[in-house]
């Protein structure tokens, strides 16, 4: 018997690090390279499966994702956006470090509004950059949170590296 099992998961970042292009790698299977700034928000929704233990106990997990408008200045995110939601994938740009420097402002405004939540930090472009500078990356991305963050992840949308496994992560975490 199958269970179906509906989770809400917040997209947030600075403008223009990603999230819209990771969210259509995942759903749709593409990617443009044409910018296109989202406006307050998006939905889009995708149906995974998370193994069981059990082969005759499977559970699907339908992802809302909402994918929030970028922003520079912490004009908060409307915290009705946020309200409801399981996860928060932050992402940031690893071609401009001060996307970087706001993943803890992002997760930070996330969990005031879901103190139960938990995210994955997803270090964008990495197609951009070496091997090398992602593992610096990856190291260098303290957080003050240890016990909200599943995971960081090198990401590119472009090349479709690691995107399934940061929604099927956050799936795991939220039946789990």
């Amino acid at each position: 018997m199958t269970s179906l099992i509906s989770k809400k998961i917040c997209m947030l970042g600075d403008f223009s690090v990603g999230k819209t292009s990771l969210i259509r790698r995942f759903v749709e299977r593409q990617f443009s390279d044409k910018y296109l700034s989202t406006v307050g928000v998006k939905i889009s929704r995708k149906t995974v499966d998370v193994p069981a233990a059990m082969p005759k106990n499977a559970l699907q997990v339908q992802m809302l994702i909402w994918d929030l408008e970028g922003n520079t200045k912490f004009k908060t995110v409307t915290p009705m956006y946020l309200q409801g939601a399981s996860s928060a994938v932050i992402v940031a740009d690893v071609s401009r470090q001060v996307t970087i420097d706001h993943v803890s402002d992002h997760l930070q405004a996330f969990l005031s509004v879901n103190p139960k939540g938990f995210g994955i930090v997803a270090l964008n472009k990495a197609d951009l950059i070496t091997e090398e500078q992602q593992q610096n990356f990856l190291e260098k991305c303290h957080l003050n949170y240890p016990n909200r963050i599943v995971a960081v992840y090198p990401t590119s949308a472009k090349m479709g590296v690691n995107v399934d496994d940061i929604f099927l992560k956050l799936a795991q975490r939220m039946v789990g």
